[in-house]
C-alpha cells in the first residue's frame, strides 16, 4: 500500500554541484536553509549578502546594481526609528551610522558582483509575488523597515511582470557569467499574513512565471521545493510551531532531494565525510584524558588532514 505520493526526480544538468563549485543563493528565508546546509557541508557558497529578499523585483534590483556597478549614495538611504535603512536591503544591514550603512552596502554589492562572476551555480528562491510600492518614489521596495503602511501601496505582481523580471535576472547573470547554471525554486514557507487565498494566488503566479520563463531560457532549471512540501510532506508535523515554516525534518528531506538531483555522486559521498567530521567536532567526552579519546582525536586529525589536502578551501 502506498501512503505517500512521490515526485519523480532525475539529475537535470551536466553542470552538477561538486566541491569545486561556487554557489550564490538569493531569495527568501528558504534560501537561507539551503545556504546553511551548503556552509555546514563546507561547499563554497555565498547566501543573501543583502539579507532575505522575498520577491523577484528585490532580487533583480540587487543583481542589477551589482552587475552595473551602481554605487549607493546618501539619496539611497533614509533615517527611521533611530537607524539608517535601505529599501533595497534587509533590516539586518541597518545601522545607527549612515556612513557605515553606505560602506557596507557598497562592499556587499561588490562582493555580490564578484560572486556572480565566478559562480558555477546561482540558486534563486522566490517567496512571494506580493510587493510594496513606496508612494513617494513610486518604486517597489525589498523591505518596508516598519515605515507606516499608508506610505505604501500593496500590489500582486502579474505572471507577465514576474516572468519579465526573471528574464532580466537571467540576462544580467549570463552576460556577466555565460557558463553559470541558474536554478529557480519557490519557497515552501506560507505567507499567511497576506491571507490564505492571497498566499495561494502568490505562489501560483510565481510557479507559472518561472515555467513561462523556462520555456524561453532552456538552459535554466526548476527545483520543486514547494511541491515537495505540499505533496510529499503534506502534514503539519513537518512544520514549525508557527505552522508556516518547514521544520528541520522537512528541510533535511528537501535538502536530501536537492542533493540527489544537483550533486555529483562524488560530492554526495564527500559530504557524508564532512558530516561525520562535523559531528565528531561536537563530541563531548566523559574523560578528555582517556586513551580512547586521544585515539579518537588522532583519527579525527588524520581525517581532517586528508580532507584539507584534497580541498584547501575547507576550514573546520
Amino acid at each position: 500500500m502506498k501512503l505517500q505520493t512521490h515526485i519523480p526526480f532525475q539529475k537535470q544538468s551536466d553542470n552538477l554541484i561538486s566541491y569545486h563549485s561556487d554557489v550564490l543563493l538569493l531569495g527568501s528565508c528558504f534560501a537561507e536553509h539551503i545556504g546553511e546546509k551548503l556552509h555546514y557541508h563546507k561547499l563554497k557558497s555565498l547566501c543573501n549578502p543583502f539579507g532575505i529578499l522575498f520577491h523577484p523585483k528585490a532580487i533583480e534590483t540587487l543583481i542589477g546594481s551589482s552587475v552595473e556597478g551602481t554605487k549607493y549614495s546618501e539619496g539611497d538611504v533614509f533615517f527611521h526609528q533611530e537607524q539608517w535603512h535601505s529599501f533595497d536591503a534587509h533590516s539586518k544591514l541597518s545601522s545607527s551610522s549612515k556612513e557605515a550603512l553606505l560602506e557596507r552596502l557598497n562592499v556587499l554589492r561588490e562582493q555580490t558582483f564578484k560572486q556572480i562572476k565566478k559562480a558555477t551555480h546561482v540558486i534563486v528562491t522566490l517567496g512571494t509575488a506580493w510587493v510594496y510600492r513606496f508612494l513617494k518614489s513610486d518604486s517597489i521596495v525589498a523591505n518596508c523597515h516598519k515605515v507606516p503602511q499608508q506610505e505604501f501601496s500593496k500590489e500582486l505582481l502579474s505572471v507577465e511582470e514576474i516572468s519579465e523580471s526573471l528574464s532580466r535576472i537571467i540576462g544580467l547573470i549570463t552576460t556577466t557569467n555565460p557558463n553559470c547554471t541558474i536554478i529557480f525554486t519557490v519557497s515552501p514557507v506560507r505567507h499567511l499574513k497576506d491571507g490564505f487565498v492571497e498566499n495561494t494566488r502568490s505562489k501560483a503566479h510565481l510557479i507559472s512565471a518561472i515555467h513561462k520563463t523556462l520555456e524561453i531560457h532552456t538552459a535554466c532549471f526548476y527545483f520543486p521545493s514547494y511541491e515537495l512540501m505540499m505533496d510529499e510532506l503534506r502534514d503539519y508535523r513537518f512544520y514549525n510551531e508557527d505552522m508556516l515554516h518547514p521544520n528541520p525534518v522537512a528541510v533535511n528531506y528537501i535538502w536530501d532531494k536537492f542533493q540527489q538531483v544537483w550533486f555529483t555522486d562524488e560530492a554526495r559521498a564527500f559530504s557524508k565525510r564532512i558530516d561525520a567530521v562535523q559531528k565528531s567536532l561536537e563530541h563531548k567526552p566523559f574523560n578528555p584524558q582517556s586513551k580512547s579519546h586521544q585515539d579518537f582525536l588522532r583519527r579525527l586529525d588524520l581525517e581532517k588532514s586528508d580532507i584539507l589536502a584534497q580541498f584547501p578551501h575547507i576550514t573546520f
